[in-house]
């Protein structure tokens, strides 16, 4: 069992998978001990003869682990795994508070889904509601208003509707607003 012991360099990657094996990845992680995360969405697709509402991967070939990046090597052999995301030769890890938020958006009983990746827009922070405390971009989208959160190092977004009276505009020192998420 992987644990976070005193002075532990655990922390959150990215791993690639092969196309439709993140759920696999996922059940080996766990079966490893390792502490993992699958965030998915529900989607509705239709057949022929019915329409069915299924769980999907909200970040196709994509799942989080926390681990230290040293001992990568258990990880790399499970069946599935393709990579930890990296640039150069480095380990990158993603934030806790990406993680965070994204478990958040998923726990949140809010409807949520994949969304284009964006840096750019009118950064807020959730002041009430299942989100609160969170940072995002807002943005309208069909009248309705949608908190964008970010996972950088995938450049990827998910985005889940709000009530914009939930939510107020972060401000740099100046007083003025950002014109990109922090």
């Amino acid at each position: 069992m992987r644990t976070d012991g005193e002075g532990s360099r655990m922390f959150w990657y990215a791993l690639q998978t092969k196309q439709r094996f993140e759920r696999t990845v996922s059940v080996h992680l766990q079966n490893e001990g390792y502490e993992q995360y699958l965030p998915t969405y529900r989607s509705r697709r239709a057949w022929s003869d019915r329409i069915k509402e299924i769980d999907l991967p909200l970040f196709p070939g994509y799942i989080f682990c926390k681990f230290d990046f040293s001992q990568r090597l258990p990880i790399l052999v499970i069946p599935g795994v393709m990579s930890v995301v990296t640039f150069g030769a480095g380990s990158c890890s993603i934030s806790e508070q990406e993680v965070f938020a994204v478990q958040n958006v998923a726990k949140s009983g809010l409807p949520y889904g994949p969304w284009p990746f964006t840096q750019v827009g009118q950064p807020v922070r959730v002041k009430r509601g299942p989100l609160e405390g969170l940072e995002g971009i807002l943005t309208e989208v069909k009248n309705n208003c949608r908190l964008i959160i970010s996972v950088s190092l995938l450049q990827r977004c998910v985005s889940v509707e709000i009530d914009q009276e939930c939510v107020v505009p972060i401000f740099n020192g100046n007083g003025l607003r950002h014109s990109r998420a922090v």
